[in-house]
């Protein structure tokens, strides 16, 4: 075997290892961007039986004059479970900035399971519900009262 047989076959045992490693790479970018269009195949999409639904003993955090400190949330019949099932996704600001009756907050709880991937509440949702629609309901609220009795004064040129 000449040199140059020997140089030809090292080459196609090179080339051959080259084509395996960019099949290899390519079968992973496939998989890579088909959990970004499926997630749901995603190993960190736990089971919702999982979910904590007893109420603990303890509250993390601490209420003061009835407001949950960490997350500002008012304290109540179903805070916990509102902290539970809310504040795994989003802050608790994005909840406690709006105001929407029970049926609005019922249609938002739907649109993110329908497209923000957000679990079956259980009987969660009604104790949820209940909670939203007692302290973050629609305030009525009007035009501020006209000022009265304001002491006027005249601006002194220099």
């Amino acid at each position: 075997m000449s040199q140059e047989e020997t140089f030809r076959k090292q080459v196609r045992t090179v080339y051959r290892y080259l084509i395996l490693f960019f099949c290899g790479l390519g079968l992973l970018a496939a998989g890579f961007i088909y959990l970004l269009i499926d997630p749901s195949l995603s190993v960190f999409d736990g089971p919702s039986d999982q979910l904590i639904t007893e109420e603990p003993s303890e509250l993390e955090g601490e209420i003061v004059n009835g407001i949950h400190l960490s997350t500002g949330f008012v304290e109540g019949k179903g805070l916990v479970q509102v902290i539970q099932n809310c504040t795994n996704c989003h802050s608790a600001a994005l909840v406690t900035q709006n105001r929407m009756t029970r049926e609005g907050w019922v249609s938002t709880i739907r649109w993110m399971q329908e497209t923000q991937n957000l679990w079956d509440l259980g009987d969660n949702e009604e104790i949820i519900v209940s909670y939203l629609a007692s302290y973050y309901a629609p305030e009525e609220k009007g035009r501020r009262e006209n000022l009265r009795e304001i002491e006027w004064y005249e601006l002194q040129l220099p």
